[in-house]
Parts: structure tokens; C-alpha cells; sequence
């Protein structure tokens, strides 16, 4: 399998040689997988352009968040076979309500954003969780701290 990535600039290292924008993954790629963060700057980012250049063979994949797809595209390819299918691990709107149109199609595959959720993973997360409580109960900041303006109150609320 050859494999091409999207980035805002290159990755150095990156073991992947090909960096494309979007529209060009699109174009070239038979499955589209999105990982990106949500936000302003991803918001939609795959929209009708994208899924045409995809093409009635290609599939998309998303387990970053409902945000970055635009559904009513999305919908209107899958409804017109614009796109050979999707699987779908996060929606713009969760739960999905019963009656939504991403049940009615025979080439989406849904799952209830949980992808990512290994034995391993959910033991780091475990793990994670007892060893930051037992930082705090030290008096320690917690690793993952950014709001420092908040600091004080924090000092306040969970004195060392």
C-alpha cells in the first residue's frame, strides 16, 4: 500500500515520503482516512470537492471528528454514489439520532467512537489516571497543566 499524508508543512522524518494537500490526497488516494483535530481550521475540511475527487471508488474514513466531514456532503455523495462508501467513527451530531440517513446506507459502517479503544490503550488510560491522582496527592502539578493563569487557584484549591 502506498501511503500519502496531509500536514500544514511537511513532517520531518516522516516515514511517509508523499505530503499532499487535501484536495490532492483526495484525488489520489482509494481510502481517505482522517486524524486531525477539530476546530476552525479542519472545520470541513472534507466537503463536496473532495469527496467528487475521491471518486465512486474510493471510501472515506473518519476517526478524528464529526467537525472536519461536512455531513450534508457527505450524505449526497454516499445518496448519489459519488463515493464507494465510508466508515464513520464520529458525527457532528452524537448520538446519532434513530432516523438519521447514515443508517440507510448499505456501504457505511458506524461505530460509536471507539476506534481507538484497544485493551492496550484503555490500560494506559487506567494506568494514566492512578499516576496523575497520585502526582497531585504528592503535591505535584499534574503532567498535562496548561492553563498556568490558573495556577494559583489551583494552588488554592489543592494546596502541596
Amino acid at each position: 500500500m502506498s501511503i500519502a499524508y496531509h500536514n500544514r508543512s511537511p513532517i520531518e522524518g516522516s516515514p511517509y515520503p508523499r505530503h499532499a494537500s487535501v484536495a490532492d490526497l483526495a484525488a489520489w488516494a482509494d481510502v481517505l482516512v482522517l486524524t486531525l483535530p477539530g476546530g476552525a481550521a479542519t472545520r470541513h475540511i472534507v466537503s463536496s470537492d473532495e469527496l467528487a475527487a475521491l471518486g465512486p471508488n474510493g471510501f472515506l474514513v473518519n476517526i478524528a471528528r464529526g467537525s472536519v466531514v461536512d455531513t450534508a456532503a457527505l450524505i449526497a455523495a454516499l445518496r448519489h454514489g459519488r463515493i464507494g462508501g465510508a466508515a464513520l467513527d464520529v458525527f457532528s451530531q452524537q448520538p446519532l439520532p434513530a432516523d438519521h440517513p447514515y443508517f440507510g446506507f448499505d456501504n457505511v459502517i458506524l461505530t460509536p467512537h471507539l476506534a481507538g479503544i484497544t485493551d492496550e490503550s484503555m490500560m494506559r488510560m487506567g494506568v494514566g489516571a492512578v499516576e496523575q491522582t497520585l502526582q497531585v496527592l504528592r503535591g505535584d502539578l499534574p503532567a498535562n497543566l496548561r492553563n498556568l493563569e490558573a495556577l494559583d487557584a489551583y494552588r488554592k484549591r489543592f494546596p502541596a
